[in-house]
């Protein structure tokens, strides 16, 4: 349920926070700097306390680099998980090889349901979209692509895959990549990847960037094997806990 109280964005002076609902919860949240614009430990601080007065008692952040953490820390925020932060530059692409078990095709509203249950089965609870965090990934960079891979004549039949790619100025960015366990290590992940990496070159981009789990090293893994880099610093999603 939505918290009727919950503003979209909490403005102070020059800066913005952007606030959504954490799956659905009314009493938990996720919290994000507009891009571009670094709040103040005091400006994160002040959200808090306004989020405290409509009820909510957890809040999240996005994944952030270390110098857009800082303002959150000082304010009291903590360490939930380390992500590794991953780069391909686009020079040399790699090729999806035999693709039998699936098609890819453009992602449609009424692939929401057959999406959402393959991104349940892809991930743990924390990590899992619900509609609203869907909607959310493929409209956080001004152009996107939504991609689905299709399985129809094998079980599970339907959507067994699916990848969401933004593109932001001169950087893509691989939003989301699930897959359907009975489907994974078979070439669908890769068939994604790769229709990602050459949607990206296609439109001029410098690079794309994608964030993953340290503990998926499947994923991890995958996106070696196809050219992208391991960057240093990594991301965190940091968390405020009111308990």
């Amino acid at each position: 349920m939505n918290h009727p109280d919950l503003p979209r964005t909490l403005r102070h002076r020059d800066t913005a926070l952007r606030v959504s609902p954490w799956r659905g919860h009314s009493d938990i949240v996720v919290i994000n700097p507009v891009p571009g614009v670094q709040p103040t430990a005091d400006q994160v601080r002040t959200t808090v306390e306004q989020l405290l007065a409509t009820g909510v008692v957890e809040v999240y952040t996005t994944a952030l680099g270390p110098p857009e953490q800082a303002p959150f820390i000082a304010a009291g925020f903590t360490h939930r998980e380390h992500l590794h932060l991953l780069r391909h530059e686009l020079h040399d692409l790699p090729q999806p090889g035999p693709a039998t078990r699936h098609h890819l095709r453009r992602g449609g509203r009424r692939d929401f349901p057959g999406v959402l249950g393959v991104d349940t089965l892809a991930f743990d609870g924390f990590w899992q979209f619900d509609r609203r965090a869907l909607l959310e990934a493929r409209n956080a960079t001004p152009t996107s692509r939504f991609r689905v891979a299709d399985a129809p004549h094998s079980r599970p039949a339907g959507v067994v895959g699916y990848a969401v790619t933004g593109r932001a100025g001169r950087t893509c960015y691989l939003q989301r990549l699930a897959v359907h366990p009975a489907h994974q290590r078979v070439g669908t992940g890769t068939a994604l990847v790769c229709d990602a990496l050459r949607w990206a070159r296609a439109r001029h981009a410098d690079g794309m960037l994608v964030n993953t789990q340290q503990s998926n090293t499947a994923a991890f893994d995958l996106y070696l094997r196809l050219g992208f880099e391991q960057q240093a610093s990594g991301l965190d999603v940091l968390h405020w806990d009111n308990q």
